[in-house]
């Protein structure tokens, strides 16, 4: 599937692919785009399989989700780039690292999910099998519980969601697609030796997604920042996300244009 992609940058810059969380979407990483990375990359962000404004049809395993991205960066006549995962997309660059070390020249990883333990995965699943609708965009803040900057929220609800006939709005996610890909996060993750490209993980200690068995497990392969604030770092972590990740991106000094 070739999945609808948000765009900002010159078309010639050096390639940076943005990939959201579940239940999330591309634009997610406009701010970021807009205000940094976009003034020397070009910043690309899909909407996942089952998300935003691409297609919802399953299967909604690892693999399938691998090969939308790949399919679309065909698309888009690039081979290689640097990628941003953040959360389910940080587990997915580690798919794809796997599956095709020969696209990812840089990744960084943003609170990924890299295991979900299962007993919490199968917590959440069950928790998204109501329909995502809310009264406004005060009551999507409102049923946040990790507490991002609240502008920022109140924005994402425009951004993110359809509005119903009678006022109200539905987030743009397939239920059933987001209900499966939390069973696929909690299955083991690639080895962390698959994972050869340069690579920085943020992570957010209070929020505790990533845990130090995991930090660990990575830590001869892969540079480390700890931010403060919850799991949507790029949020709650702005400058210092940004900053980072511009440093680290830069370093790659012959990205191809």
């Amino acid at each position: 599937m070739r999945l609808h992609v948000h765009a900002w940058g010159d078309p010639a810059a050096p390639p940076v692919v943005c990939v959201h969380g579940v239940t999330g979407h591309g634009e997610r990483f406009r701010r970021l785009a807009e205000e940094r990375w976009a003034k020397r990359f070009r910043v690309l962000a899909p909407d996942l399989r089952g998300h935003g404004r691409s297609g919802y049809e399953p299967p909604w395993t690892f693999a399938t989700h691998v090969a939308d991205l790949v399919e679309t960066l065909d698309a888009l006549e690039i081979d290689s780039a640097a990628w941003v995962g953040h959360s389910f997309g940080g587990r997915l660059t580690l798919e794809l690292a796997a599956a095709h070390p020969e696209r990812v020249r840089r990744a960084v990883l943003l609170d990924p999910a890299i295991q979900v333990l299962p007993h919490i995965a199968e917590v959440i699943a069950e928790q998204e099998r109501s329909e995502p609708v809310y009264d406004s965009p005060e009551d999507y803040a409102d049923r946040r519980e990790d507490s991002p900057p609240r502008e920022l929220v109140l924005e994402d609800a425009l951004l993110h969601c359809e509005q119903l006939p009678d006022g109200r709005l539905r987030r743009r996610t397939s239920q059933p697609a987001v209900i499966s890909i939390y069973g696929e996060l909690a299955s083991a993750p690639p080895p962390p030796d698959t994972l050869r490209a340069p690579t920085l993980l943020i992570h957010a200690p209070a929020y505790g997604l990533v845990r130090e068995e995991q930090l660990a497990a990575y830590a001869d392969r892969v540079e480390t920042l700890a931010v403060p604030g919850m799991h949507m770092v790029m949020w709650d972590a702005f400058d210092e996300v940004a900053n980072a990740v511009d440093s680290f991106l830069l370093q790659d000094a012959s990205a191809e244009r």
